[in-house]
């Protein structure tokens, strides 16, 4: 048991409690404060003064009351129990809070993270004998947490050395021991830092994309398993949104959702629609395979920034167990002004806007712990952390200190534009300033797993809409009749691109979720058209002809039909794209031959 240290509140400035005669503490130990024993975590010490950020109202606390030092870094739980949780910034169960003290968060709760009572089925990984060499990371059991997730229990990190027990199968609590090894007792349960980085044996370049069934991100700018990305957009364009669909539909193992800083009724709709939605890899509803974190706008500002640390802990935990993880972080922007506030009533030197002058630290040390990873443990497993944080500067200005500190340090890029939105186009990505560094290294992947002509027609139709932004210029000074019919039809083929491509309908069963090879489809049958009546137009044809072709009708509701019956419903409309511009080709040939006769 850690030493305790006590000592006296000397001032209270709002979450910033300063108590003098702690100098026996260490930096970023957990304290508690006052009567209630406010949870708290020591951010500064000056000599015998240490400045506690308390994670919990402080309204009441005045000078003369004790802050005591409990000896030990701001830790979260780790074992079964995690998943379909939801969890406040300092990983406490909101639902066992709510079940024992009713709808408010009373000050000084104290609530496990992992629930001591519940018995699980543990069972023994039979590879595993008695006497044979063990270390950090091995797996010696598993527990069915869910249906759609099997808890691998692992020995800890930093633990080694010979296997003396092993729990026969059967049903254990998380603080029951079912290993020992070198005298030291192994439970499922295991207790690890959150500013501290869960180990490794090796960083790997990851080399296989995180499907989102987002057409815009998956075939234009998509992200790496093991990458990070932002999202910054000023208010109602859709951040939030495109997080939801994220946590939905990625093809990852787990999701760790949180809601740092935002309003709560967004937390509610994750809440209401994740237990009703189907994961369609495993069949089961979403909740299944999640962990949320909800430190929401009316929750103590100071665990805006506890949340995120928890939050990628927690990430970490289930990446060495071998699974693909997702991080979704909504959004770092409430958690930077969290750093301010304490930054300012610490006194400190202020950065660009008052942010402090480590907030770019700060955020790379987050970013940083995403990656595809060779985890602990003797069988060389590969997993992947993928991490995604909203950015929300203010008035969508991204000079803003946050969202240009997240560019430097992440490698894709969607920005949105709330001219799209107010458009009701969704996703609001903006194709022509959002970017992805990983586009080449995933680009064999895709024309493993797709078709060999991937890279060209989404380079095609990304020059074409490029093309497009240039002829809009044109078009806004002198009008679309100056234009030539062959840049009337690049109009015309990226407002196919932009509307019956990019755009999808969030509300659709059939096209809210998109797979690679239907995107791909889609886009063929675009650019199809667009090849064949370049043609029309080179033998004579009449532009207005080929804007009002039947078949463009066709394309557009393409989207919309089954995964199941789009096979079919693409050879049919493909066939009719080539009847419709042969038929065109045909008649102009036959009205230049008659008029030459």
């Amino acid at each position: 048991m850690a030493a305790q240290i006590q000592g006296r509140i000397t001032k209270v400035s709002g979450p910033l409690v300063v108590a003098d005669g702690m100098r026996e503490a260490n930096m970023f130990d957990v304290a508690r404060v006052g009567d209630m024993r406010l949870i708290g975590e020591i951010i500064e010490m000056r000599g015998g003064k240490a400045s506690i950020q308390v994670y919990e109202e402080t309204t009441g606390l005045g000078p003369g009351d004790i802050a005591e030092s409990t000896g030990a870094p701001l830790s979260v739980e780790l074992g079964p129990g995690l998943i379909t949780n939801i969890y406040d910034g300092i990983s406490r169960p909101l639902e066992v809070i709510y079940k024992n003290y009713g709808t408010n968060i009373a000050k000084g709760i104290d609530v496990p993270t992992l629930d001591r009572t519940k018995k699980w089925e543990f069972k023994p990984d039979v590879s595993v004998l008695i006497g044979a060499d063990v270390s950090g990371g091995d797996i010696i059991g598993t527990v069915t947490e869910t249906e759609a997730v099997e808890h691998k229990i692992m020995i800890p990190p930093g633990i080694s050395g010979k296997l003396e027990f092993i729990a026969e199968a059967g049903e254990y609590t998380v603080e029951q021991t079912i290993a020992k090894v070198n005298g030291r007792d192994i439970m499922m349960m295991q207790k690890w830092p959150v500013r501290k980085a869960r180990p490794y044996k090796e960083k790997i370049a990851p080399e296989e994309p995180m499907i989102t069934g987002l057409r815009i991100i998956d075939s234009l700018f998509p992200i790496a398993k093991g990458g990070t990305a932002c999202v910054p957009g000023p208010f109602g364009s859709g951040k939030t949104v495109i997080q939801h669909q994220l946590a939905k539909w990625s093809d990852v193992d787990i999701v760790i959702y949180i809601g740092c800083g935002e309003r709560g009724n967004e937390m509610t709709d994750v809440l209401r629609e994740f237990p009703e939605i189907k994961d369609p890899r495993s069949g089961q509803p979403l909740m299944k395979r999640t962990v949320l974190i909800a430190n929401t706008s009316d929750m103590p500002v100071a665990a805006r920034e506890a949340s995120i640390y928890t939050g990628v802990t927690i990430a970490e935990y289930f990446r060495d167990m071998g699974y693909s993880v997702a991080i979704i972080a909504d959004s770092t922007s409430r958690w930077a002004e969290a750093l301010r506030e304490m930054s300012g009533r610490l006194e400190e030197m202020p950065g660009e806007e008052g942010y402090p002058a480590y907030l770019t630290s700060r955020i790379a040390q987050f970013y940083e712990r995403a990656g595809k990873v060779v985890c602990l443990g003797s069988d060389n497993r590969i997993a992947t952390l993928t991490a995604v944080g909203a950015v929300s500067p203010a008035g969508g200005d991204i000079s803003d200190p946050v969202a240009q500190a997240t560019l430097r340090i992440v490698k894709v890029f969607w920005g949105l534009d709330a001219t799209l939105a107010y458009a009701r186009h969704f996703p609001a990505i903006n194709w022509l300033n959002s970017y992805s560094l990983y586009k080449e290294k995933l680009s064999g992947w895709f024309s493993g797993n797709v078709s060999a002509d991937w890279t060209d027609y989404m380079g095609e139709a990304l020059s074409l809409l490029q093309t497009e932004s240039e002829l809009q210029e044109i078009v806004k000074l002198v009008g679309v009749d100056s234009l030539s019919p062959e840049d009337r039809l690049i109009l015309e083929a990226t407002r196919s691109i932009r509307e019956d491509y990019l755009q999808q309908d969030l509300l659709s069963e059939t096209d809210s979720y998109c797979s690679v090879k239907k995107q791909f489809a889609l886009l063929i049958l675009v650019m199809h058209f667009y090849g064949k009546a370049k043609k029309v137009l080179e033998s004579g044809g009449e532009i207005e002809k080929l804007i009002d072709l039947p078949v463009r009708e066709l394309i557009a509701r393409a989207k919309n039909t089954p995964e199941d019956k789009f096979n079919e419903e693409f050879d049919l409309i493909r066939q009719k794209i080539d009847e419709e511009t042969d038929a065109l080709t045909a008649d102009t040939t036959t009205n230049t031959v008659e008029r030459g006769n």
